[in-house]
């Protein structure tokens, strides 16, 4: 056994560059392996993982402060059905302006805030701080994380408030249910509440039977009724939360599936390369021990350690870096899912690597059986290299009589010479093609889907509702006010166009429960929304609306429904569908004129496009001071990056990258191997007269077929996969793909992708090229 083990420490410290490739392939594989798969854990059930680990709430009620006491709250606790209770908190809605901001200007109208005064813990909804850290002292605030326009540092101040208080961002937090529009101390509240008023208070539930609206219903019922009438103001339920992170997580599945099969068919390809290619150029070694007395089931094991050590040593590496990349990762997928993991799990860590290593001895196992068998006289007589075949021989003079420098027509006939190897740089080239061209693709598609989104908010400046004038108390915005500020937009210098949007619930004909639709006035072409089919609207009584509402209410394009309101009704023809994630119709105001509707001017929003050249701030500012007489402010629109969007362009970019590195390390094996069979013939090169230079150009040159047919092959698969996965991606959202969003493979992106696999082909064999033309004539003539 210690003449084996010597054999095995001999070949894995003698071929240090053949062990080092070994060490970062199973490393690479190991670490993408364990990131695709801890991700697609993570992004399984992420509400109900969070909803347990913060104590989560099914439902968040506010009432009347004025309405009830804490011992009347206190004893809701004991109503049937309630299980546990946290509260009362009390609670304050608020029209904050900006205090200070590194890119909003002082004294812009903020959106109607509620904020509740708790500590981060307690019996339930546990607040998890994301940045930052919870509050330490008065005039500070905790918001919640990814949903507020502040950030930390910023201020927000209440000049309505008597003393005009301002409280400083000191942390972001996640509440799992988005239990309040921020947190401060409860001894901050009675500055924050305005003269001859009391402040509401919240109190959070969780019941015995939750699992369905009725049952929350019945629930929310129940503790109503202990309780003066109109005592509850707002409910907030869980279910809402939970929808819309499952729908949120469910996007996450096609793509890190995708990836992760992309990983694991490289990974055991490009082991299976480096492995076999171990044992096979070991042939003549082979020989010698046979010849020393080694049995064959000793030369087998012999290579099985060869190979399992440094496999050993990164799938250890591949664990420690894998968990290292997971944290902040999945910290990342954590915000876009409002959830909470606590890295790769235990059995994940311990599941990967052995099956790795399973992957790499039942590779090794095949090539290390054929080596037990091979006869001695065989193996010392065939040596290290292989034998040209007649096929290479015949390709070489061919290309011989091509008008091409003779270092370009060796590099050109070497595939053909060992048709194995270069099938095997192909395969590898082409896993890593389709990787790039996946993720290129998918990069592309997720920013315009994210464009077409933020469509929902078009305007440079915009007027949302309910946001009153800096500076002023909220006012009722009335119709007449509308149709004031509709003037004053048209006046405002620098305004390029303006369209208002009209959000109201109406009844849909034949169907139960009501549609929620969306009134447009003015000009709305830089407004429209990315069109899956059909067309905009142009005309009164024409509709566009998303899949959601489509499927929910079982009609399609071109159909016709009937809107109703108090005995009237309007007939709209569907002409588009459009992509969006809410579930609503859309329409021009005069296809609802039949219904003859009372507009609430504060559900009212405008969106303004701006000449080019207008200042966005100073617009939004002039235009404010004219609107402060009709309680309306505009605010310039920031709207921040999708979380969602930007951890999967995030994901996607790393698993690509490493999907390129398995690639350049297969390829580099390969050629490697390939280069130093080949020393001998280098060293009669080099003594013709080769230079360094044309033995690079050789070496790149053969590996620029397999590279080429490598694009060629990759693309269209990469292309196909990301034709698949999108869309699945899209119809776990509730939506479907915009085609210009699809077909994102244009010529400026096709180009590169298709050359790109001669390009990885050549940085893999790049390292080998000059190995090989650093190598003196007189070693390599000496080499066997």
């Amino acid at each position: 056994m210690s003449a084996l083990g010597g054999v095995v420490r001999s070949g894995v410290g003698r071929k240090r560059v053949q062990t080092l490739v070994m060490v970062l392939t199973t490393m690479t594989a190991v670490t993408a392996c364990l990131l695709a798969a801890g991700l697609l854990l993570a992004s399984r059930g992420p509400f109900d993982r969070a909803f347990g680990a913060q104590h989560g709430a099914h439902l968040a009620l506010r009432f009347d402060g004025t309405e009830v006491d804490a011992a009347q709250l206190a004893a809701t606790a004991h109503v049937q059905g309630v299980t546990a209770t946290a509260g009362p908190y009390p609670a304050v809605t608020l029209h904050p302006t900006v205090g200070s901001d590194a890119f909003l200007p002082a004294g812009d109208p903020l959106p109607a805030t509620t904020l509740v005064g708790r500590p981060i813990d307690g019996p339930l909804d546990d607040l998890r701080v994301t940045e930052g850290h919870w509050l330490t002292g008065p005039g500070q605030v905790v918001l919640p994380d990814g949903n507020s326009p502040l950030t930390l540092g910023d201020r927000m101040a209440f000049p309505g408030l008597p003393g005009h208080p301002s409280l400083t961002v000191v942390g972001l937090a996640a509440s799992v249910t988005g239990s309040a529009d921020g947190w401060v101390s409860p001894a901050e509240i009675p500055a924050l509440t305005a003269h001859g008023t009391v402040p509401d208070q919240q109190m959070l539930y969780r019941f015995a039977d939750a699992g369905s609206a009725t049952q929350l219903d019945a629930d929310r019922a129940a503790v109503a009724a202990a309780l003066p009438a109109g005592a509850v103001t707002a409910a907030d339920s869980y279910l809402d939360a939970r929808q819309s992170a499952d729908k949120t997580s469910a996007t996450f599945v096609p793509f890190l599936v995708a990836f992760g099969v992309l990983g694991l068919c490289m990974s055991v390809l490009v082991i299976g390369v480096v492995v076999s290619g171990a044992v096979a150029a070991g042939r003549r070694r082979i020989g010698i021990l046979k010849s020393l007395g080694f049995t064959p089931a000793q030369v087998v094991r012999a290579y099985l350690g060869t190979a399992l050590i440094p496999a050993g040593v990164g799938a250890v590496l591949g664990v420690l870096f894998g968990n290292a990349l997971a944290i902040p990762l999945m910290g990342v997928t954590d915000k876009a899912l409002n959830s909470v993991s606590t890295g790769i799990p235990v059995w994940l860590d311990l599941v990967v690597p052995l099956g790795t290593l399973a992957a790499v001895a039942g590779t090794a196992l095949v090539p290390a059986l054929r080596a037990g068998r091979l006869s001695t006289v065989e193996a010392l007589t065939v040596g290290r290299g292989a034998q040209t075949g007649t096929t290479g021989r015949a390709v070489q003079q061919v290309l011989a009589c091509w008008p091409l420098p003779r270092a370009l027509s060796l590099g050109l006939g070497r595939p053909f010479a060992r048709p194995g190897r270069a099938l095997t740089v192909a395969a590898a080239v082409t896993l890593g093609t389709v990787g790039v061209t996946f993720g290129v693709g998918l990069g592309i598609s997720l920013d315009g889907v994210q464009q077409g989104i933020s469509q929902d908010n078009a305007g440079a400046v915009i007027i949302l509702p309910g946001i009153p004038a800096p500076g002023s108390k909220p006012k009722v915005v009335t119709a007449a006010g509308l149709t004031r500020a509709a003037a004053l937009i048209s006046a405002q210098p620098g305004t390029g166009a303006w369209f208002s949007t009209t959000t109201d619930r109406l009844d849909l004909a034949g169907h139960t429960g009501q549609a929620q639709v969306v009134a447009y006035q003015g000009d709305s072409s830089f407004g429209e929304l990315q069109l899956v089919s059909g067309s905009w609207f142009q005309a009164p009584g024409e509709a566009v609306a998303p899949s959601s509402f489509l499927s929910a209410n079982g009609v399609r394009v071109g159909d016709t429904v009937t809107l109703a309101e108090g005995g009237r009704t309007a007939r709209v023809r569907i002409v588009g569908e459009v992509l969006s994630l809410h579930d609503e119709l859309l329409t021009d105001r005069s296809s609802l004129a039949p219904l003859d509707l009372d507009y609430l001017a504060g559900m009212t929003q405008f969106d303004i496009a701006l000449k080019p050249g207008t200042d966005q701030a100073s617009y939004a500012d002039a235009l404010s001071r004219a609107l402060a007489p009709y309680g309306m402010a505009a605010i310039p629109n920031q709207e921040p990056p999708s979380v969602v969007v930007l951890s999967m362009d995030t994901l996607a970019l790393l698993l690509t990258l490493m999907l390129v590195a398995v690639a350049g390390l297969g390829v580099l094996n390969t050629v490697l191997l390939d280069t130093r069979e080949r020393v001998h013939d280098l060293g009669v090169l080099k003594s013709l007269g080769m230079a360094p230079q044309q033995t690079v150009a050789m070496v790149l040159t053969s590996v620029s077929v397999s590279g080429l047919a490598a694009g060629l092959v990759g693309v269209p698969i990469g292309i196909a996969l990301h034709d698949a996965v999108l869309p699945a991606m899209a119809r776990a959202a509730g939506t479907d793909v915009p085609g210009v969003d699809l077909a994102v493979y244009h010529a400026p992106e096709l180009i590169p992708l298709l050359l790109g696999g001669l390009v990885l082909a050549a940085l893999g064999a790049l390292a080998p090229a000059t190995w090989a033309a650093r190598t003196r004539t007189a070693t390599a003539l000496r080499t066997e």
